[in-house]
């Protein structure tokens, strides 16, 4: 028989985290996350709690915890989207449908009891979270920015009738080690568009000076795409103190118009999934030794943004964007990037590095939709 409680405590809250580091730990492709940003990301602290709801639930049988679960309400999402849906996320369960029953129905009968109509998921507070079930890709060593599943899971969930809301793809983009032809018309579109590359600036710098504008451009550049809600400047402070920390400005793209207002971004990572499987979810005492040496040195940067205002979409900003970052990876000896999960509806993102560079889809995500 199985039993769903709710989780209450720190400790509850520590079991929760690491559940899957048991649930995988035969599995060479899981990459754990970091400890710290599971509590920050469940704890009470997290910004997205001024218009989120939530709670946790692990599953028990025989007193062995055989699941987890996030419950999430998003308001913003919800009133921006003219919908009442509760979100599943944080889901991780053994191959057992006794398991994942309980576990939906938790979320479903607390999402009811809030006036909710339908269930979501896999999904986060926003955007800024890992979304999406993995349904294609399970040969490759998992991004660390993106969720991590067993291929049953997505079985599972059909077995309880939830059907596809929306796909995501994630591509692998070949880095040549030559200049790439099409970059000679960079300067055809800065002298057209007024636009640059900001250069010469720290990370610290270029975030004190940018980094609000910058967010606020993703709420706007982002604004349409699904389940969308934008970000509150008390979670963008958030974000900006988590992420200045490990980029190198070679690997992050800042481009400004003639009037230094920010008109796109891109922003990369050296891939930290090896580091993060050694560090095994901890910083200390040693797993932040092996983060920084990926961080200095690697053939595989991670896209963890990339976007332009409407504006300038379509009209080259891509390209000045590119071309700054395959310097940096020319200087570093990349030869790789992984894109973040793009909507497989949103074309124009798709198609941003046809005629450009090689590519090729390696993973594929999506979120789940049921009536309750």
């Amino acid at each position: 028989m199985v039993t769903v409680r709710t989780v209450r405590n720190r400790r509850d809250l520590r079991r929760f985290i690491t559940f899957p580091e048991h649930l995988y730990k035969n599995d060479p492709n899981y990459v754990p996350p970091l400890h710290s940003d599971e509590f920050d990301a469940l704890g009470d602290k997290n910004a997205a709690l001024e218009f989120c709801e939530r709670e946790l639930y692990l599953a028990f049988r025989d007193n062995k915890i055989v699941g987890r679960v996030a419950a999430i309400i998003n308001h913003n999402a919800n009133q921006r989207w003219k919908e009442e849906v509760v979100r599943f996320g944080w889901i991780d369960f053994i191959d057992d449908a006794e398991v994942v029953q309980a576990l939906i129905q938790a979320v479903s009968d607390w999402g009811k009891a809030r006036g909710c109509v339908r269930i979501k998921g896999p999904l986060g507070f926003s955007d800024m979270d890992k979304e999406g079930l993995m349904i294609e890709g399970f040969d490759y060593l998992a991004p660390f920015t993106v969720i991590y599943n067993y291929p049953y899971y997505a079985t599972r969930l059909e077995e309880l009738g939830f059907v596809k809301d929306a796909d995501w793809i994630q591509k692998i983009v070949d880095i040549p080690a030559e200049e790439v032809p099409q970059m000679q018309y960079a300067p055809v579109i800065e002298q057209r568009f007024g636009l640059h590359a900001v250069t010469g600036m720290s990370m610290k710098e270029m975030g004190r000076k940018y980094g609000m504008d910058l967010f606020h451009l993703i709420n706007t550049a982002f604004a349409e795409l699904y389940e969308y809600s934008p970000l509150t400047d008390k979670q963008i402070e958030t974000y900006l103190n988590v992420y200045l920390p490990i980029l190198n400005k070679d690997f992050v793209a800042v481009i400004v118009d003639a009037d230094d207002q920010v008109a796109g971004f891109g922003f990369c990572v050296p891939t930290l999934s090896r580091a993060f499987r050694k560090a095994k979810g901890r910083l200390f005492p040693f797993g932040f030794i092996h983060i920084l040496r990926a961080l200095h040195k690697t053939d595989t940067i991670e896209a963890l943004m990339i976007g332009a205002l409407p504006q300038y979409q379509g009209k080259g900003a891509s390209l000045l964007i590119f071309k700054y970052l395959l310097d940096g990876c020319r200087k570093y000896g990349v030869t790789r990037m992984l894109t973040n999960p793009q909507l497989e509806t949103n074309l124009k993102v798709l198609s941003v590095f046809d005629g450009i560079l090689e590519t090729h889809e390696f993973q594929r995500r999506r979120s789940y939709v049921k009536a309750l």
